[in-house]
């Protein structure tokens, strides 16, 4: 069998396994069935697992009779997802359609977001069994907002990454499915991690990369057998027979075709199969045929009534022929109908050309300022790098000042960068608020300490009027709301001279663990006119191009304010007068954890380390870029070793001993990401920091899932960088002392 026939059964087995894979979480969610149906889920469950498909639909069936007579709603939407789901197992799609359209019926009249977001999945997967990829994807994400449970997500990075395959995007696939398989999933980890070794297989078949194809083929078979994951089993000797082919290894390749035989003889017999269709058959037709046995009853029960009285008849006559008027009637608007749908399906058709348009316009965009992100951030380290390594080197007074102003457009340049990348991940759904604990008065501090030396320049005062009575211990995102804080304070310094910047902060309310907060950035510095308030928050907008060729910046602080606090589901508003200064002013709700001792201090001293007689490996693809990190750490008095590249970077970690590793996630051959997995494989214990120029596709949580410890973006200040190798060489090893 070649490989391009293989990857087409695959994507067909692929599939089906994708399907499977939604009949499951259906139990890992908040949505749990009535006691009186769950029985028949669980059963359902394990005989599907078993790949009894007619025996299952069976309990399935008795699962929506029993919730339709306890008039269970949701009960009823979950029979008929899962049989929808059963019978794309069973490649029939037209049944599959009917159920959907049951759920889609049920679904409107009542809030179910569990059963929405199922809903969706399994629109998703019926756009990309007929070939429309960027229509799934938008679906699937749609799906990802209505449920954040843990299990149903990792799902979906699985389908996405199925789509990705479909679309060829096989970096964006990969990402997905290394991260599938360090999974943490409490219900489903090693089912996630086989089918994520499984796509891998299949990716690399494709890319005709035939050693890791067989290498994560046969990771997939010892977790299935282990598991008893038939289908998987199935799939996996299939790989395995053609990877082995293609490596000229053919007693292997053919151990497992016979593997294979023996597998389909068990379970796909022609006699299972006739069985699994006639049951699918007979419960569609059941169902459809049940309004009309009840129609007949109807019938007959008139029938019956109109012998009891002369005029029970004469009045079923005349509603007879009421009837018969209405169904002309009826008749007549249908025609109406009928030729509306026509016109209503064109224009649809129309619009979601037109979708489909917009969601590829997107895409292109997405991946454009991801290339071009990554290709200005790599010259950018450079200029910054050697701008910083010659202001080290005593220059003169002549040459210090043009270093100097070089060094302030280089970092000019890169914040510009930054704040369009950063409004782009928002425009693009990629940014979520996190939810962690965190201390509101300390990374408050933290930020007006940072801007300290922007406002004596300005000769301006920066308050802080905080209410003490604000818990010290709060659940939000600390990053997001540093930002926000960032930006405005930062603002108000910027167009106040020799005045005062004052951040005012309230508690408004608090009932148990809910807590609402006021902020308020306060500065009698040129104010806003009227006009240009009603477009200050809109991009590249400042108060006019004077103020713009005067005070300098891009107009994109206000836009990115704007689109965090939307993340957290609050608005900000404006009052100004055009030379008596602005007030921007915020609400957001948090959780405070009121039985947490407070131990956290406020003042943060960054730690001076003493990096002399580290040896440290840097892998870097770009020789530039090389060269200056070298320098970096060569004025520490650290050595160094240098790995070009990924396969590079993972021979020197087994062949020498490090105490941290800069690793460069963007690089031919396997990517940093893939080189931390490996090197994770046999070293657990050395520090490994990510040194990248991170772009929109790039997520912070599967570096971290790969393994990093820390993440440094490029370019980046030097003194971050120094801290961040402490950080994570010395402070790890304190916190690894015996007690």
């Amino acid at each position: 069998m070649k490989p391009h026939c293989l990857h087409n059964t695959s994507l067909k087995v692929a599939l089906s396994l994708l399907f499977f894979v939604l009949g499951i979480i259906t139990y890992a969610q908040d949505s749990v069935p009535s006691r009186d149906i769950a029985p028949y889920f669980e059963k359902a469950r394990k005989l599907r697992n078993e790949n009894k498909i007619d025996l299952a639909l069976e309990a399935l069936d008795m699962a929506s009779e029993e919730a339709e007579k306890n008039e269970d709603i949701k009960a009823l939407i979950d029979s008929y997802h899962e049989l929808a789901i059963l019978y794309l197992k069973l490649e029939k799609e037209e049944d599959t359609q009917f159920y959907w359209d049951r759920g889609s019926v049920l679904l409107k009249d009542i809030s179910y977001p569990y059963g929405d977001a199922i809903h969706k999945f399994i629109e998703a997967i019926l756009l990309y069994r007929n070939n429309k990829n960027f229509q799934s994807l938008f679906m699937l994400n749609e799906a990802k907002q209505l449920n954040n449970d843990r299990n149903f997500f990792n799902n979906i990075l699985l389908a996405e990454a199925q789509v990705y395959m479909n679309l060829e995007k096989y970096e964006s696939a990969t990402k997905n499915l290394n991260s599938l398989i360090v999974n943490t999933d409490i219900y489903e980890k090693e089912y996630l991690s086989t089918q994520a070794y499984l796509r891998l297989a299949e990716l690399y078949l494709a890319t005709k990369d035939f050693q890791e194809s067989s290498k994560n083929a046969e990771y997939a078979l010892k977790l299935a057998i282990d598991n008893g994951f038939m289908l998987e089993i199935k799939e996996a000797n299939e790989l395995l027979t053609v990877a082995y082919e293609e490596l000229g290894q053919y007693d292997k390749s053919l151990q497992n075709s016979k593997n294979l035989l023996q597998i389909k003889d068990s379970l796909f017999t022609i006699e299972k199969l006739k069985v699994e269709v006639k049951t699918a058959d007979k419960i569609r037709d059941d169902f459809k045929t049940e309004e009309i046995i009840r129609q007949e009853n109807k019938i007959q029960e008139l029938t019956e009534s109109q012998n009891r009285s002369e005029v029970t008849a004469i009045l079923a006559s005349a509603f007879l022929i009421i009837i018969s008027l209405l169904a002309v009637s009826l008749y007549r608007n249908n025609q109406i109908k009928l030729k509306t749908n026509d016109l209503l399906q064109t224009k649809n058709k129309e619009l979601q050309i037109a979708r489909d348009g917009a969601v590829q316009a997107m895409e292109a965009k997405t991946n454009f300022l991801s290339t071009v992100s990554h290709e200005l951030r790599t010259p950018l380290y450079a200029v910054t790098g050697l701008t910083h390594l010659l202001l080290e080197e005593n220059p003169e007074e002549h040459q210090k000042e043009h270093l100097k102003a070089l060094k302030f457009s280089g970092d000019y340049l890169l914040n510009f960068i930054n704040d369009i990348l950063h409004i782009n991940k928002i425009d693009a759904n990629k940014l979520e608020p996190l939810h962690m604990e965190f201390n509101l008065k300390k990374v408050i501090n933290e930020v007006m300490d940072s801007l300290q030396q922007s406002a004596k320049e300005n000769k301006t005062k920066l308050l802080l009027d905080y209410d003490e009575s604000i818990p010290s211990h709060l659940l939000s995102d600390p990053l997001k709301l540093s930002q926000v804080f960032m930006n405005l304070i930062g603002n108000a310094i910027k167009f106040t001279k020799d005045g005062e910047v004052k951040l005012i902060v309230k508690l408004l309310k608090k009932e148990n663990e809910d807590v609402k907060i006021y902020f308020e950035v306060k500065d009698n510095g040129i104010g806003i006119s009227k006009e240009k308030q009603l477009s200050i928050f809109e991009g590249f907008e400042q108060g006019s191009i004077q103020i713009n060729r005067e005070y300098g910046g891009t107009g994109l602080g206000l836009t990115i304010v704007k689109s965090l606090l939307g993340l957290f589901e609050s608005k900000i508003e404006l009052k100004s007068n055009l030379g008596e200064g602005s007030s921007f002013y915020f609400e957001i709700d948090m959780k405070s954890k009121d039985d947490l001792v407070d131990n956290l201090e406020f003042e943060i001293t960054p730690q001076e380390y003493d990096f002399k007689g580290l040896h440290i490996m840097i892998v870097e693809d770009n020789k530039i870029n090389q060269v200056i990190t070298k320098k970096m750490l060569t004025k520490k008095e650290i050595t160094s070793d240098i790995a070009s590249n990924g396969e590079e970077a993972v021979t020197l970690a087994k062949e020498n001993v490090y105490d941290a590793i800069l690793m460069d996630i963007h690089m031919p051959g396997i990517s940093g990401e893939e080189a931390t997995i490996q090197i994770r494989q046999f070293d657990q214990q050395t520090p490994i920091i990510a040194l990248t120029a991170i772009s929109l596709d790039d997520s912070l949580e599967s570096f971290y899932a790969a393994g990093c410890n820390d993440v440094v973006t490029k370019p980046f200040k030097p003194e971050i960088f120094y801290q961040k190798i402490g950080e994570n060489i010395f402070d790890k090893k304190i916190k690894n002392l015996p007690s």
